[in-house]
């Protein structure tokens, strides 16, 4: 399926009119094509509520590897303005053995973060890579920055693989405190062989007690089920949680 098709599908097969499309998705980025996806959304009477990216080298001790890990995000968040996205998800990319740096990560993203705030488009950080995406050193960074441009991305189970239900909730409640307009949520994890359950009444409430009042994404990971069915699923337990 193109792009061009997918908010048309999500309407049709689940009556919601948001989406949360990736950059990798996308054919081109020549005007043409970006018009075409555009007049979709708007055919669909749908919208995007956030734009992810692919990762990069943030924190690298190569400044030349930074300094493209920042046109990378400014390429894309010039695009997400065309479309009509009020952030990006921009992915941190490290090498195997290299400790995630905050001062630098934080010095490179506050260049990013500086660029969006012109375009008015937030980016956003998600603890999904356990070592270079920790909830906690992305909270560090996003400290660190202190621009409004950059802020978290809660994901619901992405923290809960090597450690217990406990932790996973610090972690997604750490992200909350910095959160603009993005959750994933998702209700099982598969990750190194292992079967993972999240707790969604726990974390919904999280929400409600940290009064985030963004989007929630649904993000079906379970390898076994169509993920037609696992998404819907997903929804309707969203709505139960949040009524």
């Amino acid at each position: 399926m193109d792009i061009t098709a997918f908010a048309g599908m999500v309407a049709e097969k689940f009556g919601v009119f948001n989406i949360n499309p990736l950059a990798d998705h996308f054919r081109s980025t020549e005007p043409a094509y970006l018009d075409r996806f555009r007049s979709s959304l708007e055919k669909a009477r749908s919208h995007i509520v956030d734009f992810g990216l692919g990762g990069r080298e943030f924190y690298s001790a190569d400044a030349q590897t930074r300094q493209e890990a920042i046109e990378y995000g400014r390429k894309w968040i010039d695009v997400a303005g065309v479309i009509g996205s009020p952030s990006v998800r921009q992915h941190i990319r490290g090498k195997r053995g290299v400790k995630p740096d905050v001062e630098t990560a934080a010095q490179t993203l506050g260049k990013l973060a500086e660029y969006g705030s012109k375009r008015n488009i937030v980016i956003n950080l998600e603890n999904d890579n356990p070592v270079a995406e920790d909830p906690f050193f992305l909270v560090n960074v996003i400290e660190k920055v202190n621009n409004p441009y950059l802020r978290g991305l809660p994901d619901f189970g992405n923290s809960l693989p090597g450690h217990d239900a406990a932790y996973n909730q610090r972690a997604v409640g750490a992200m909350l405190d910095h959160a603009f307009n993005m959750c994933h949520v998702k209700d099982i994890m598969e990750a190194d062989g292992k079967h993972y359950v999240v707790d969604l009444p726990a974390l919904f409430q999280l929400a409600k007690q940290r009064r985030f009042r963004g989007y929630f994404s649904m993000e079906c990971e379970a390898e076994a089920e169509d993920p037609f069915a696992g998404t819907k699923r997903l929804i309707n337990a969203t709505l139960q949680n949040l009524s």
